[in-house]
């Protein structure tokens, strides 16, 4: 399977997200923020970091990129679109994904650690976990906190389009509902707030909790060939 890593300008996580792909099994696809197509690939992982220094808004300057063209149309026909921290931000920020991420409450950067419960698991990139399992995965933000309208977060409440959540207390930016992942109402497009892409190796945290959010595109892609 082809997926392809987005890098804009300020991308610091598109070398780790590529690493992920490949001890998933799958193949790697470096896209630059100005292609205008996203070259065949099978899905498509926009990264974290600070794309164009996070200027404006974060992933304000980055949704306008001419790549984003494509990954909305990607996404629209049902393409699978993974979002992590920074990538979350351009996803809102395009309209692909309702909300925003605002500063954290604490107005300081949180990079530890944290667990989360997996509460959908039949999304493109959630099929290797169980239903309420926890992991530990994580975080690297200073406007990570995910924000929307009461109506808007009943909407995803009632609908199942929380993904992720904070666990245990442990919500380190004040997300609202505790929430650190959602999708779109087709499933296909996920935003995470947390790092999936830094747990999958055991020499560096101690786990491989994240390593599920990529070899579930491989299961994902598996069960569209059965079908």
């Amino acid at each position: 399977m082809r997926v392809g890593v987005v890098t804009f300008p300020g991308s610091l996580d598109d070398g780790d997200a590529r690493r992920a792909v490949e001890l998933a099994g799958g193949q790697p696809v470096a896209l630059w923020h100005a292609h205008e197509d996203l070259g065949g690939v099978d899905a498509v992982i926009l990264p974290g970091g600070f794309s164009w220094g996070d200027y404006l808004r974060c992933g304000a300057i980055a949704h306008r990129a001419a790549i984003m063209r494509a990954v909305t149309e990607f996404a629209e026909q049902g393409g699978p679109v993974l979002g992590i921290c920074n990538g979350f931000q351009v996803l809102c920020e395009a309209g692909l994904l309702p909300g925003a991420l605002l500063r954290n409450e604490a107005l300081r950067f949180v990079c530890r650690p944290v667990p989360l419960t997996v509460e959908r698991t039949d999304t493109p990139f959630t099929r290797a976990y169980r239903p309420d399992e926890q992991i530990i995965v994580p975080v690297k933000n200073g406007e990570g906190r995910y924000y929307a309208d009461a109506a808007t977060l009943d909407r995803l409440e009632v609908e199942g389009r929380v993904v992720v959540r904070y666990a245990n207390g442990r919500n380190p930016n004040g997300a609202a509902r505790d929430i650190a992942g959602i999708c779109n109402e087709a499933g296909n497009v996920v935003g995470l707030m947390p790092h999936p892409e830094h747990a999958v190796d055991e020499t560096l945290i101690g786990g491989t909790d994240g390593l599920g959010f990529f070899t579930s595109l491989l299961a994902a892609a598996g069960a569209t060939l059965d079908a």
